[in-house]
């Protein structure tokens, strides 16, 4: 079975940590309060999404596999390759040559890659397969 999603990959640009205001007390998303005082401190993006630069890269998430675990067509993952592949985890893989996204599920008869999207099959690996697995996702970036 062809896997049709293809990621673009980005590194992080360490040199260019753009602080921008952050408002650490929160906002509620419920009924304004008037009198809300906001402590605006300073937030780097990178500073907070990545733990291990040299290890972590971005990567634009295309077609609708992963819908469920929050990862639609577009998003930008954040991709962490100095992680442990672990059961439950989100992981891109390169499996047979092409990259893909999709849960890891490890069972007794074997190690299986889970979409998040019912209209998609899960994939067995078996010994013919040829599977890296290239980095597990921790933050995905999404336009509103």
């Amino acid at each position: 079975m062809p896997i049709k999603n293809k990621l673009s990959f980005f590194v992080s640009d360490t040199n260019n940590n753009l602080e921008l205001p952050y408002f650490s007390g929160g906002i509620k998303a419920g009924f304004p309060s008037p009198a809300a005082d906001f402590d605006e401190t300073k937030i780097s993006l990178d500073k907070v999404l990545v733990k291990n630069h040299e290890a972590t890269f971005y990567a634009k998430a295309s077609g609708t596999s992963m819908i469920g675990a929050g990862i639609d067509d577009g998003d930008i993952m954040v991709i962490d390759r100095s992680l442990e592949p672990q059961n439950g985890k989100i992981a891109v893989c390169c499996i047979d040559g092409e990259f893909t996204v999709k849960r890891i599920k490890i069972e007794k008869d074997g190690l299986f890659l889970l979409p998040e999207n019912k209209d998609y099959q899960p994939i067995k690996v078996t010994e013919e397969n040829d599977l890296i697995i290239w980095g597990i996702v921790t933050y995905v970036i999404k336009a509103m």
